[in-house]
């Protein structure tokens, strides 16, 4: 093989620990570009990548367990090719322990550290003489710091939802964020049954795994079969990627043939298509040229006609727009803390302070988007974070500052994830936080939550406007 997938990884965690994008979009990108490589190598890539990335904190753990020299105070090259290497020791049992050591040994040699392949070879060869009983901090002593190592996540979100939910429901929590979380697939609800079967039938031959959703009868989720893109029926538009959490805040938004819905934060144009498919007409926005590129060529692609695109900042009120829509979506810019399973290193550069400002905005952008709304129309708030303040106490914002009523979800939204937000909303009754809500408001919101229900961790909240006089 011409290219050593272990350098491309190896390129990669460095880019990333630069800071130089995020990381879904850096995988993406070299995965787009070596789409020659063979789809074992490609997969194999994908693993090393997307898991060196999540396991980042477990990982230095037991590293700095192992070597003279913290993880902190290591070259970055050396720190990412152990990193890698315990990965594949711990995690990748396919991938002979020789191989995992020898080849990074290689690599330090071939990018200039060669007078360290000597302890390079010493860690990883301890890692794999001890890796069925490599240490975690005593649960009973350091609590946090046990959840934080064993599920990779900062010790400050892990003290966060253990405050919010509780230990049972947060550790259910932290490990349904680390499962396989496969591809989610929307077809476009005006294609018959049998169109969607043939589509199925020719992913299947290419060696795809598709596998309805337990909530909606249009969403799948997709495993293997290659490239995405490359997917039969995708250039045709019969189908687009969206998780199953964002299609079910199109649902809640209950739109109807006729609606005008205006959908502010729009980008990359997955609740605009969905919308387009019931309402009349819509309004797509976002804040720059770049974003609303992406909804344009996704317009194109599922042929739409009935969408606008504009470029707006959803801070800057449009008074031509007041008072006009039926419904407006608003997925305000967020913590993220909902999709880590997907992208990875979300939870190495939120903060505190970053999640405190994005409150502001998020009020922001509520007060000025809630004015598009008509006397009577619906406001739908999402996010794709877990986190209280930026949920439920903004649910307690929007009907206490403005103009709105909690309008309920049940006949709304499918029967099944209803059942299951009352079944984990059971659990939580011993839990008392700042986020509770009295009934008419958690009846008008839904928190998704990973290792209890499907999709990305996601909340999303329906408001009525009240009528004038």
């Amino acid at each position: 093989m011409a290219e050593n997938t272990r350098e491309i990884v190896l390129d990669t965690l460095l880019a990333i620990e630069r800071g130089e994008a995020y990381s879904h979009r850096l995988v993406k990108a070299v995965l787009d570009k070596y789409q020659y490589l063979s789809e074992q190598d490609r997969g194999f890539m994908k693993r090393l990548m997307e898991g060196t990335m999540e396991r980042e904190l477990e990982l230095d753990y037991y590293l700095d367990h192992i070597s003279r020299v913290p993880v902190k105070k290591m070259k970055p090259l050396v720190r990412c090719l152990l990193r890698m290497g315990t990965y594949q020791l711990i995690y990748m049992d396919g991938v002979p322990d020789s191989a995992a050591c020898n080849e990074a040994c290689k690599l330090a040699a071939k990018r200039g550290f060669g007078s360290l392949r000597g302890f390079v070879n010493g860690v990883l060869r301890t890692v794999s003489r001890n890796k069925g009983m490599l240490p975690l901090p005593d649960r009973g002593k350091e609590p946090v710091r046990y959840l934080a190592v064993k599920y990779s996540m900062p010790e400050w979100i892990v003290s966060l939802w253990l405050e919010e939910y509780g230990p049972k429901i947060a550790e259910t929590l932290l490990e349904g964020l680390l499962e396989v979380h496969p591809v989610s697939l929307r077809f476009q609800t005006t294609l018959g049954p049998e169109q969607v079967e043939a589509c199925i039938r020719r992913m299947e031959e290419r060696g795809a795994k598709v596998v309805p959703s337990r909530y909606l009868s249009y969403v799948y989720t997709l495993e293997g079969g290659g490239n995405v893109e490359e997917l039969p029926g995708f250039r045709e538009g019969l189908f687009a990627v969206q998780d199953v959490s964002s299609a079910l805040a199109v649902e809640a938004a209950g739109i109807r043939p006729g609606d005008y819905v205006i959908d502010v934060c729009a980008a990359p144009g997955g609740k605009s298509l969905l919308a387009a498919e019931r309402a009349d007409r819509v309004l797509s926005r976002d804040v720059s040229e770049e974003k609303v590129a992406l909804i344009r060529e996704n317009c194109r692609r599922m042929g739409a006609g009935n969408i606008e695109v504009e470029v707006h900042d959803a801070t800057c009120l449009d008074p031509d727009m007041e008072g006009v829509a039926d419904v407006v979506l608003v997925d305000v810019p967020c913590s993220g803390l909902g999709v880590i399973g997907k992208k990875r290193d979300i939870k190495y550069r939120i903060t505190r302070e970053k999640m405190d400002s994005l409150q502001t905005l998020q009020k922001e952008i509520v007060r000025t988007c809630s004015r598009y709304v008509k006397p009577g129309g619906t406001l739908l708030y999402s996010t794709c974070t877990i986190h209280r303040p930026e949920n439920e106490e903004m649910v307690r914002f929007i009907t206490g500052e403005l103009p709105f009523v909690p309008a309920g979800l049940s006949g709304i939204l499918p029967g099944e994830v209803l059942r299951e937000k009352e079944q984990l909303l059971d659990q939580m009754d011993a839990v008392h936080g700042n986020g509770c809500l009295d009934a008419a408001r958690q009846d008008a919101c839904i928190q998704l939550l990973p290792g209890y229900m499907e999709g990305d961790g996601f909340f999303l909240a329906r408001f009525r406007k009240e009528s004038i006089g």
